[in-house]
């Protein structure tokens, strides 16, 4: 099939490139002209894993292309995904103006029958707003179809090549059909295409995302009140976790989430609630409850130092939202660095993908080491923020070497309390009894 993708940001370019895997004919479409020039050279502006391979490999069967002009994406493509930021505005809601102002654009160009596919977490409605913007630009037969990603950061090319599940919401059988069609490959294996209204699948996406972020949220709240009363979490966390119901992913407590979607989803659905007459009081308090999470190192560093961080030197050891991404938006080192710096502590950094994105924020108010040890290296304390595997098992005698004292933050709760313990640090984790 020929497909076009409008964006190439982090969904978009990870939607045409496993489209391209399967034998489609790929066309992704971006008005950054540099970033198109990087792309037809070979050179993948992101960092997922496995997706460079298979970008290479469809570049060069010359089923994965790229360009600037959206005419030629238009005409080449039968579906048309659009792929495009829906930042966070002012007052928490989804900004559309780019899904909406490429929908516009869509319509003047349109010469026959297309699927357009909104590929972009979009508020509830938007499918009728993008209709409406296409159709006061044209006369020519459309569709509109929802179709939301459920991409994890880290693991979005196995994501979307084997999903768990497949969401459509559509109309009409026509489009309803091409969109099988197109994700038939994908579902060899029997896991379900889920065929819904175009609203009820807008409104899937944000539903889950907060839940699990209501779920991550729960956990928190429970490790802090561990602390209160002398339990361990990481023993509630095993046995809630046994339970079928309740499942053992996302109960994993620690400095808060991140990223380009939780937060972004949850205010959205939070902030859509409310101009339809309904509170969301859950997700008032998960976002409130995330937002004080982010800090919850703070009040302890500042007790350990006798309220005094000036001069004091901090490393730090993760700074994207999670592992297996270069990805900062929202990450919790960000917020925990700001605070910091504000103390007046001096501040040497480290994570395996995310440098060059805190290095275009932070500028040279930090100090870029690299590799974990050299950041390591003559600190008072070690914070650790994100919890890439290479930070689980460090060799702590060197560690106690190279700092200057053997102070541990563990914002990630990466080693046990007791070995640590014995090897003599002074060691700090989230929601366990030290």
């Amino acid at each position: 099939m020929k497909i076009s993708v409008i964006g190439t940001g982090y969904v978009g370019l990870v939607t045409g490139t496993c489209l391209a895997e399967t034998g489609n004919e790929v066309l992704c479409i971006d008005i950054n002209e540099e970033k198109v020039k990087q792309m037809q050279n070979g050179i993948v502006p992101i960092y997922e894993p496995l997706l460079d391979v298979l970008f290479d490999r469809n570049i060069k069967e010359d089923r994965l292309r790229f360009s600037t002009s959206l005419q030629e994406g238009i005409d080449h493509g039968e579906i048309i995904f659009l792929a495009l930021p829906t930042p966070e505005d002012e007052d928490g809601s989804a900004d559309l103006s780019y899904v909406l102002g490429a929908a516009k654009d869509i319509g003047k160009l349109l010469t026959e029958y297309k699927v357009i596919v909104d590929k972009s977490t979009v508020p509830v409605g938007t499918s009728d707003r993008v209709k409406e913007a296409i159709a006061n630009e044209t006369t020519v037969d459309f569709d509109v179809v929802s179709n939301p990603e459920f991409l994890r950061e880290g693991f979005a090319v196995d994501d979307f090549l084997k999903p768990e599940r497949i969401v459509i919401g559509s109309s009409s059988d026509r489009a309803t059909a091409l969109m099988q069609k197109l994700y038939s490959p994908f579902v060899r294996s029997g896991n379900p295409i889920i065929i819904m209204d175009e609203k009820s699948a807008e409104l899937t996406k944000y539903a889950a995302n907060s839940f699990l972020a209501t779920k991550i949220t729960f956990m928190n709240e429970i490790a802090n009140f561990c602390e209160k009363v002398g339990a361990d979490v990481d023993m509630v966390r095993l046995g809630m976790g046994t339970d079928s119901r309740i499942g053992k992913r996302f109960l994993f407590p620690g400095i808060g989430y991140g990223g380009s979607c939780f937060p972004k989803d949850v205010k959205a659905l939070h902030k859509s609630g409310k101009e339809n007459n309904y509170d969301f009081d859950i997700l008032n308090a998960v976002i409130k409850v995330n937002d004080i999470q982010k800090k919850i190192l703070i009040p302890r560093i500042l007790s350990h130092f006798n309220m005094d961080l000036k001069g004091k030197t901090f490393a730090i050891w993760g700074l994207a939202f999670k592992p297996e991404t270069d990805d900062i938006r929202e990450a919790p080192a960000l917020y925990m660095m700001e605070e910091l710096l504000k103390h007046e502590a001096n501040l040497k950094v480290y994570d395996p993908e995310a440098m060059p994105n805190v290095k275009r924020k932070f500028g040279d108010q930090l100090q870029y080491a690299n590799n974990m040890y050299e950041a390591a290296k003559d600190v008072d304390a070690l914070i650790i923020c994100t919890e890439w595997s290479i930070f689980r098992t460090p060799d702590l005698d060197k560690l106690k070497q190279i700092m200057n004292n053997p102070v541990i933050f563990d914002g990630r709760n990466l080693y046990d309390v007791k070995e640590m313990k014995a090897e003599g640090f002074n060691y700090s984790s989230i929601g366990r009894t030290s």
